[in-house]
């Protein structure tokens, strides 16, 4: 089942880059373009694809992991701005189907992260995602209150993502899908 996404492109490159969310360095800028925004927030639904990764054995799963879009149809629309013009409230939505591959064996599940959230984007680097629906988590060793591996998380929840990068998903109700398992 699809449904409307607000599932930031930054959240598949960041949540699952090993580096920490603030520093990554694929994937789009949480600030919004300053011509983009007016009093405060911008004028329309812009486009937010998201890229290709990949990840090392044992980052998420136990073997090497490539993540391509197959379906990216998110857009973005920033709600809050600081003074200085970046983002501080950023909504998204479109479909997201991404195709999980195990790069040794070819095995592969296409998620459907097709969920929507309000991100906010705080001074520090942290973010705070309220979320519906599912949406594609990558989790390090120790590094958030799931184990270390790549999940489709579905239901209505939150996912805090401190400065350093540890995620703390908080659900209301709903399921965790681990992708790791799914392509072994």
């Amino acid at each position: 089942m699809r449904r409307t996404t607000l599932v930031p492109p930054v959240l598949v490159t960041a949540l699952l880059a090993a580096a920490p969310p603030a520093a990554a360095a694929s994937g789009p800028a949480p600030g919004a373009p300053a011509a983009a925004v007016s009093a405060g927030r911008t004028a329309h639904w812009e486009p937010a694809p998201s890229a290709p990764w990949d990840l090392p054995a044992g980052a998420r799963c136990d073997v090497p992991v490539h993540g391509e879009p197959v379906v990216d149809e998110v857009v973005r629309r920033v709600l809050e701005t600081r003074p200085d013009g970046t983002a501080r409230r950023v909504a998204y939505k479109g479909d997201l189907v991404v195709r999980v591959t195990n790069q040794r064996t070819g095995a592969s599940y296409d998620a459907d992260a097709s969920g929507t959230a309000v991100v906010e984007y705080r001074a520090d680097g942290s973010q705070f995602w309220t979320v519906l629906g599912p949406v594609l988590v990558g989790v390090g060793e120790n590094g958030g209150n799931l184990a270390r591996g790549l999940y489709l998380i579905d239901g209505v929840y939150t996912l805090e993502i401190g400065p350093a990068g540890y995620k703390t998903v908080t659900m209301a109700a709903g399921s965790t899908d681990d992708l790791c398992a799914r392509i072994g």
